[in-house]
């Protein structure tokens, strides 16, 4: 078995993403001062790469992702992306969803398929990972297997496999399950707390509670993620409102910590 490492902790910049807009150089300063080392982008608030990076190394912060429309990855807006993102620093370019003519079938999804083998294929030339991120519908079967599966079960191992732990328990999977099936692709992960209890009634609500309120089973699964998944990068995502965003993330963070990470 391969002996565990440290991985350190990210925050995925949609979790503070009204701040952001207000106030990007000075959110990045509070997400470096809660003790966050690296930020995934979910938009980037119309500046500059040069001027993005500046701020990051400011603030002693890395890049580590950013999500990214299908669309920025097609064709000539390929080499852009990436070369945006190079100056960044950052080499995961992370697509968190898809529109419909790219899934709803099981055919659609091998397609699909395809079409991320080859963004891989151009992304490791140029030293950049393409990879996709679940929601819950992709742990829906179609055609008799689950969407998850027909994509990764056909795509290249260099195409990264960005789990969300509370996203894939409302789907009814755990993600466990895959970083066994899928071994050594899960750079990246989006630790999202979900519980089942508090969402039987209504999915939002489950989304509640906080790293380690919750239904997913924290040790067990890092210890996976950091045996077989490969994993770079922790990424705490948290959506919802039982603490102001600021504040629910700095929660996270330190529960994290609490357990050791």
């Amino acid at each position: 078995m391969p002996a565990q490492r440290r991985v350190p902790i990210a925050l995925e910049l949609y979790s503070v993403r009204e701040a952001m807009k207000e106030d990007v150089p000075g959110t990045l300063k509070k997400v470096a001062d809660m003790g966050y080392e690296g930020v995934e982008f979910a938009g980037f608030f119309d500046y500059s790469a040069c001027d993005l990076r500046q701020m990051l190394d400011d603030n002693g912060l890395t890049c580590c992702g950013a999500h990214l429309g299908i669309n920025t990855l097609l064709g000539d807006n390929l080499k852009k992306t990436a070369e945006y993102n190079w100056v960044l620093g950052n080499p995961y370019l992370i697509c968190p969803g898809l529109p419909g003519d790219y899934t709803g079938s099981r055919d659609n999804w091998r397609k699909t398929a395809d079409v991320f083998n080859d963004i891989s294929a151009r992304c490791r030339l140029m030293n950049a990972w393409v990879g996709y991120h679940n929601h819950h519908t992709e742990f829906t079967p179609l055609d008799g297997e689950m969407a998850w599966d027909t994509f990764f079960g056909n795509t290249v191992h260099d195409v990264v496999m960005q789990l969300d732990t509370g996203n894939a328990l409302v789907g009814g999977a755990h993600v466990g399950q895959f970083v066994e099936r899928y071994p050594y692709r899960a750079l990246t992960v989006h630790l999202k707390p979900y519980s089942l209890e508090a969402g039987k009634d209504n999915l939002e609500a489950g989304y509640k509670p906080m790293i380690g309120d919750d239904s997913v089973p924290w040790t067990e699964l890092m210890g996976q993620l950091e045996d077989f998944g490969g994993v770079r990068w922790y990424i705490v995502e948290y959506e919802s409102d039982l603490y102001p965003p600021l504040q629910a993330v700095e929660v996270c963070l330190q529960r994290l910590k609490g357990m050791g990470k």
